[in-house]
């Protein structure tokens, strides 16, 4: 998203995560902006009883937990790295100045989270219609029409059921089980377990 050159140029220093470290938590305070160097993160929430709800994956050159560096609030939501990964981060005043300076960051940031919002409010949508089989045929075409976890050419999704589950809010048996009836339908592929959307 942000040039690292640029990045370290205002301040911004590297640090590492080990797999299943926490970034940041939920309802903590905002002290940096965060970008992915190296490795892959999840975005989550997490209610009392332990269950995830996926909101993003972040893969390297993608920024994640921006909201409380324009709100002022607390984190929205829990960082977590899935294998050891690298970040860039650069504390909050000088990510603001940085902006200030760089109109055109600051306009490519808030086309990234208006499209994040978009997928929020699909989402709620097509979670009201309590039919599981609609939920994920919906989102993994929304997925596949914006480019976001689907390969360009063979339309391979990179999430694992796990995951299409917990940003779906379904659970996992579910998703399982859809995603089989889906490939008997013949409205999609499983191919060596790996999961194919037909054009």
């Amino acid at each position: 998203m942000i040039d690292e050159k640029l990045l370290v140029s205002w301040g911004g220093t590297y640090r590492t995560l080990e797999k299943n470290e926490t970034l940041f938590s939920e309802g903590t305070e905002c002290l940096f902006y965060y970008q992915l160097v190296e490795g892959q993160l999840k975005w989550v929430n997490i209610t009392d009883d332990g269950k995830e709800y996926l909101q993003r994956l972040i893969n390297p050159g993608e920024s994640l937990g921006e909201i409380p560096l324009f709100d002022g609030g607390s984190y929205v939501s829990s960082s977590i790295a899935l294998v050891k990964s690298t970040v860039i981060r650069l504390p909050k005043s000088s990510f603001q100045d940085l902006l200030k300076d760089h109109p055109e960051i600051h306009f490519e940031l808030t086309k990234r989270l208006a499209q994040y919002l978009r997928f929020k409010f699909f989402l709620l949508k097509e979670m009201t219609s309590n039919e599981p089989e609609k939920l994920v045929v919906a989102v993994l075409n929304y997925l596949k029409d914006t480019h976001q976890y689907v390969s360009l050419d063979d339309h391979l999704v990179h999430l694992t059921r796990q995951q299409i589950a917990d940003l779906t809010g379904l659970r996992v048996e579910t998703v399982i089980r859809v995603i089989r009836n889906l490939h008997v339908e013949g409205k999609l592929k499983i191919e060596n377990r790996k999961v194919f959307l037909f054009e």
